[in-house]
Formats: C-alpha cells, structure tokens, sequence
C-alpha cells in the first residue's frame, strides 16, 4: 500500500509560499509556510500533519488491539502534541505526546495499560522515524 501526497514551494524559506495537496483529496493546495508554522497564521505545517497521523494511527491501533482482547470501546480520544525543537542551525522533531481518554466497557485498569502500550509501541505512525527514506530528485527549468 502506498499513499501519496504532494508539496510545491515557490520563493525562499522565510518569504516563500507552499502548497499541500494529499492523494484522497482531504488537502487540496492547502497553503503551508514560515508563517503557519512558526507564527500560527492560518494555513497547516508539517508538525500538525503529523500529530493528526500519530493521534489517527494510535488510536486505531488501540481499537483493533481492544477487538483482539475482546472489547469494543464507546469512545477513544487522542490528542498528540508534537514538538520541534531548535537544533543547531535548524530544528528537530523531539517528541510526539499522546494524551488519551478512554471509554471501555468492562476493561480493567491493567488491561487497558497493556494494551494502549501495545498500540503505541506498535502504531506504524509510532515507528516512523526508523523507516527507510528515500528521495527521487528532479530538478526541472
């Protein structure tokens, strides 16, 4: 399974502007730049993008956990705040924070650490800092 999504950037890194468009459509040229990112003007950044796939993906991982143990949740709520930190001459993402609210029926305190931690550990999104990264680049006139 592959999933695409695309940036365009024109102009320079502070005065320039982006564009995000995702394969389903749910991002069409959404505007992106120094501005969302760093100012909190309107528009996405790439650290929001990822705290929605990480809340997204845990909390899924955690519903086909539950259904594995034989439970089915009335409600799981995920917040993920992700950090970007200065480093050096430019900023590193240091940490994605998952808050969750849980409702469960019937699932002791136990078993609901045992299988959030599963799902944490094991949420694709969860990993993605040690996946492979690979870059086609073409430079076009």
């Amino acid at each position: 399974m592959n999933r695409k999504a695309n940036a365009v950037w024109q102009g320079s890194g502070k005065d320039g502007k982006g564009q995000l468009t995702t394969q389903s459509g749910v991002l069409s040229s959404n505007p992106y730049g120094f501005n969302t990112r760093f100012e909190n003007e309107p528009g996405t950044n790439p650290e929001e993008l990822i705290a929605a796939a990480h809340a997204g993906c845990f909390t899924m991982a955690l519903a086909f956990q539950l259904q594995g143990a034989g439970f089915t949740a009335d409600e799981l709520r995920t917040e993920a705040v992700v950090s970007l930190e200065k480093d050096g001459d430019g900023f590193t993402i240091t940490q994605s924070a998952l808050t969750l609210t849980a409702r469960i029926p019937g699932i002791d305190q136990a078993k609901f650490d045992e299988l959030a931690g599963i799902a944490e550990k094991n949420c694709p999104v969860s990993k993605v800092l040690n996946a492979k990264i690979s870059l086609k680049a073409t430079l076009s006139a």
